[in-house]
């Protein structure tokens, strides 16, 4: 093999090593087994905080609901007659965004090489969401219920009470109020800990 092409085979192994994704949590259900299995996503998440103000708990609750943290989570497939037609939307990844967003949030952040499928541009994208929430519905970041229905039906649908004639939102955003409640008791448990590393 010449000099060029074993360059060539390394980076390319590189890309394809560093393009493996995480898979979920064992334990969901608890933000410190999460962290502790996941290092880099107790540092994205902080990372969201410092940046966005976006506390962790409800961040890490956020994903849970759109992805259960599967890095290519995608809505349902619809069927015609058991033919499939295509899917709801084009929402993808870890944090469940719209191309159409996704591109907003790139050309505002200028992280122009956001992934939808990487935790960290994921958990960046979401705490870049949440803080227009709170600027332009005046929902606080720390208000688990508010900003999953602004995260879903978006700042106008919001503002238009869509989430008021869907009963079934209304429920998923008391779930996830709920979860980040959990997690944030957890989180306090953990956090010396974890911002020391003794985790690992």
């Amino acid at each position: 093999m010449t000099p060029t092409l074993h360059i060539s085979a390394c980076l390319l192994a590189i890309l394809l090593l560093s393009s493996c994704a995480a898979s979920p949590p064992r334990n969901p259900e608890n933000i410190c087994a999460i962290f502790k299995e996941h290092k880099s996503w107790y540092k994205s998440a902080k990372k969201a905080r410092e940046k966005w103000g976006a506390p962790v708990h409800v961040t890490m609750a956020m994903m849970y609901q759109e992805s259960s943290f599967k890095h290519d989570a995608q809505p349902p497939m619809r069927y015609f007659l058991f033919i499939p037609y295509g899917r709801a939307s084009d929402a993808y990844g870890y944090a469940q965004a719209k191309k159409m967003t996704w591109a907003d949030y790139q050309r505002e952040s200028g992280n122009g090489w956001a992934s939808r499928s990487n935790f960290d541009d994921a958990m960046d994208f979401m705490g870049w969401y949440m803080s227009k929430t709170s600027k332009i519905n005046g929902v606080s970041k720390w208000d688990a219920n508010g900003q999953y229905l602004n995260y879903h039906d978006g700042w106008g649908g919001y503002r238009r009470g869509t989430h008021n004639r869907k009963g079934w939102l209304l429920k998923v955003a008391r779930k996830v109020d709920a979860r980040a409640k959990r997690y944030a008791n957890q989180y306090w448990q953990c956090k010396d800990d974890l911002d020391k590393g003794w985790f690992w």
